[in-house]
């Protein structure tokens, strides 16, 4: 016999019910993924293109990310429930370490030269950033899966 379903724990930034952060983490996360790509692609063809890109997935991700952790953070802040779980502090933790690196890597290549410092400074905080989104998307899944936070349970 299967386990029972956990109370829901809805979300107070959400729309109709559909919480906001699952909804708005997706490009953010999606950007800083492929800027590990675009900084590989750069160092190993030198070509001026994959580092004009590296800005903008800089850019788009690191912005995108403090939108969506934004609504992140009204849950964590308004929802008893929410702010009483470990997983949930560890989760804006590593959100809001992830983030900062983003926006470190983002303004080291807003300069007139956006490839200059991209090996070995951007391409290591890339893959660092990308490492922390991997800690951080496993304790989100573990807050939805396992404490059901956004989830609507009745169905």
């Amino acid at each position: 016999m299967p386990a029972p379903a956990p109370d829901p724990i809805l979300s107070r930034a959400s729309i109709a019910g559909h919480p906001l952060h699952p909804m708005m983490i997706h490009f953010p996360v999606a950007a800083l993924i492929a800027l590990v790509g675009s900084d590989a692609a750069f160092v190993h063809s030198g070509d001026p293109f994959w580092a004009r890109a590296g800005v903008w997935l800089a850019g788009v991700g690191a912005l995108g990310g403090w939108g969506a952790s934004l609504a992140g953070l009204v849950d964590l802040l308004t929802v008893g429930r929410v702010r009483r779980l470990i997983t949930a502090w560890g989760h804006a933790l590593i959100a809001v370490m992830m983030l900062s690196l983003a926006t470190f890597n983002w303004t080291l290549r807003l300069g007139p030269e956006p490839g200059a410092l991209v090996w070995p400074w951007g391409m290591g905080i890339s893959v660092v950033t990308a490492a922390f989104i991997g800690l951080a998307a496993y304790l989100g899944g573990r807050l939805v899966y396992e404490h059901a936070v956004g989830v609507d349970t009745s169905a």
